[in-house]
């Protein structure tokens, strides 16, 4: 089943959403944190959402003003993809969240997994939270969150440190210096030793 041209020219047509207009699909430019800045940069966008096969290709090529895609995989519809680009984007408005910085120290905000949370009580079931975290050092806190940042990324998402460009030696130092791991030089790929 793929969308017929007509209804979908004329409802853009009648309704004049704000531009640019996207077609949420597979062929598009994969959405992600950066992509979520633009969006929320710009001054409106609207999004064009496919139903099963998608839409008649003369859609793509004369109505919309691009692609975006959510990720590498098919969905029944492009309302759940909707619902992500609107969710990514509407928090990095601003007054949409009530702590500006709450957007700049998250995942993928510098390219990197966010750092370990934790909450009250200090010790639960003999798991403590970090004595860093309850030193009242702002700056040791930094480099500690900076330092679990690097490493979680390390572990869990080497595709991000890639494309980054690898570790600094700035990184390199400051993983030894507050959590006592070495990597080596060379590929993100490398091994911790």
């Amino acid at each position: 089943m793929v969308l017929m041209p007509e209804p979908l020219f004329a409802a853009v047509e009648e309704v004049g959403p704000p531009r640019p207009l996207f077609l949420l699909g597979p062929g598009g430019r994969r959405f992600d944190q950066s992509v979520a800045r633009e969006l929320a940069a710009m001054d409106g966008f609207s999004l064009l959402c496919g139903r099963y096969e998608g839409v008649d290709e003369r859609v793509r090529e004369h109505l919309v003003d691009g692609e975006i895609s959510v990720g590498d995989f098919v969905l029944a519809g492009g309302e759940v993809a909707a619902m992500a680009v609107l969710e990514a984007v509407g928090r990095l408005v601003p007054g949409v969240m009530g702590n500006t910085d709450s957007a700049e120290e998250e995942s993928f905000a510098d390219g990197l997994l966010e750092y370990p949370q934790y909450t009250r009580p200090a010790d639960y079931r003999g798991w403590p939270v970090p004595e860093v975290l309850r030193s009242g050092d702002h700056a040791r806190v930094a480099r500690w969150r900076r330092a679990k940042a690097l490493a979680r990324t390390i572990d869990d998402r080497r595709d991000l440190i890639a494309a980054r460009g690898g570790l600094s030696d700035e990184e390199r130092r400051l993983l030894e210096e507050e959590l006592g791991i070495t990597y080596p030089s060379g590929s993100p790929e490398d091994s911790r030793s």
